[in-house]
């Protein structure tokens, strides 16, 4: 099918809402084993990771996704030394991770390898060579078979999966039994890190599912939130450990990122203040929350049926 600069790329998020993309031209539209890709270049975010119809990732603001997600869970727990990534097939995840001078061995599970691959060729701003450092190994699998199999303790484990669209590959990857299986390969301080969904009302059921299911597991969890532009919302993440600890001073977050001589864009001390202040209405809802996922009734988000989106 061919595109032009005129196409316009519709993401819905709902039966009644969308979020538009103005598209240049497309660079690669690809069915792997497990779910639709496509790489295409916007008039305003740049380059776009969309999968099954769902913007991922765009070129312009991913620094801001990335940061939020790796950065608090890295620096919360002892100094991280094994770390295990879940999903993250741009690499980006894997470029934050290695920003810590500490890391001695990078573990990635993700399912498609075909999307892996793809994002390697295509997407360089993103993974910046971060496949090829000596400490990365990559696993090509289901992300619970290599936790079932796995039976070593990680300081870090952080899941980067898109969100679970039904029959889709993230389905089992938000549930009571896979967030058993994340507890008993942490070590005992260990943290684990997750993008959680949409946090804005009216969209957040799912987030707030999520985080009440994690909450009947472990001891310590912390919802927070970052504005992402190319998503138009706060998007959601949740932080979580087996052990009960707190939130650092937040002056402490600017130290220990000044000692690691990390450079970074947006997470910082007082970005933090910001990310884990939810608002009255939020917290309302999520302390409401009675939902419990599990295999037996999944969470899905909502897909248009329509075969398209242009």
């Amino acid at each position: 099918m061919p595109y032009d600069k005129h196409k316009w790329y519709i993401d819905h998020t709902s039966p009644g809402t969308a979020h538009i993309y103005g598209i240049e031209n497309f660079v690669n539209c690809f069915q792997t084993r497990y779910q639709q890709v496509e790489i295409a270049d916007s008039e305003f975010f740049g380059r776009l990771l969309i999968l099954d119809g769902k913007v991922q990732s765009a070129e312009y603001d991913e620094y801001i996704y990335h940061e939020a997600l790796v950065h608090p869970a890295m620096l919360m727990g002892p100094v991280p030394r094994r770390v295990l990534v879940i999903g993250g097939g741009e690499g980006a995840t894997l470029r934050e991770v290695l920003k810590h001078p500490s890391i001695e061995e990078l573990i990635m599970v993700d399912l498609d390898q075909e999307v892996v691959e793809l994002c390697r060729k295509h997407l360089r701003p993103w993974h910046q060579g971060s496949f090829d450092d000596k400490r990365v190994e990559l696993f090509f699998m289901d992300a619970r078979e290599y936790l079932e199999k796995a039976n070593g303790s990680f300081d870090v484990i952080i899941s980067d999966v898109p969100e679970p669209v039904e029959q889709g590959p993230a389905v089992k990857l938000f549930s009571t039994q896979f967030f058993e299986l994340i507890k008993a390969n942490l070590t005992e301080k260990g943290t684990f890190a997750l993008q959680a969904g949409d946090s804005s009302l009216p969209f957040i059921d799912s987030h707030s599912a999520i985080n009440n299911t994690i909450n009947k597991i472990m001891p310590f969890v912390l919802p927070y939130r970052a504005f992402v532009p190319s998503f138009n919302t706060e998007w959601g993440f949740i932080l979580a450990s087996p052990s009960n600890m707190q939130l650092p001073a937040l002056e402490q977050f600017n130290q220990m990122i000044a000692e690691r001589k990390m450079d970074l864009y947006f997470f910082d001390g007082e970005t933090a203040k910001a990310m884990f202040s939810l608002p009255l209405n939020l917290r309302k809802r999520l302390n409401e929350e009675t939902k419990v996922i599990d295999d037996q009734s999944p969470l899905t988000v909502y897909q248009p049926k329509s075969d398209g989106g242009y």
